[in-house]
């Protein structure tokens, strides 16, 4: 193999990795599973946007309601993240978490989620992200 055969195996994989691709999707391109969940969760709430985001090997889904919240879903469409700016539907929130916070903050509520590696994340209305477990254990306050 010669030299520059060499070199254009090696620029490959990053050439692939570099390619970032956002697209606008009209509503009838946004995928069920997502409309689904937007529906039953947000259903006061209009999409004002969609975007499909391709990055190398990866691909999420923004999704930009009105009232301050949005949304980001993974490549097989399962949420990951939600901000809001008010209070989340309670819907949305992982019993156990929801449960937490209730006891612990009783005069706060959740205005952020999301899934963190093998963590999950809740913000509230009072500035302080709260860790757990996937299970829902209670890890930490988080800075």
């Amino acid at each position: 193999m010669n030299i520059k055969s060499k070199i254009a195996i090696a620029i490959i994989p990053f050439t692939l990795l570099s390619c970032n691709k956002e697209s606008i999707l009209t509503t009838s391109e946004i995928p069920a599973e997502i409309s689904e969940h937007v529906t039953m969760n947000f259903p006061d709430n209009k999409i004002l946007q969609a975007i499909k985001d391709v990055e190398g090997f990866t691909k999420s889904y923004n999704i930009i309601l009105d009232g301050g919240i949005s949304l980001e879903y993974n490549r097989k469409k399962e949420i990951i993240e939600i901000d809001g700016t008010t209070e989340l539907p309670k819907s949305v929130i992982p019993s156990k978490l929801g449960l937490y916070v209730a006891t612990n903050f009783p005069d706060n509520f959740i205005t952020n989620w999301e899934l963190e590696g093998k963590h999950q994340q809740i913000g509230l209305n009072n500035e302080l992200d709260l860790e757990f477990k996937m299970n829902g254990d209670f890890i930490r306050i988080d800075n």
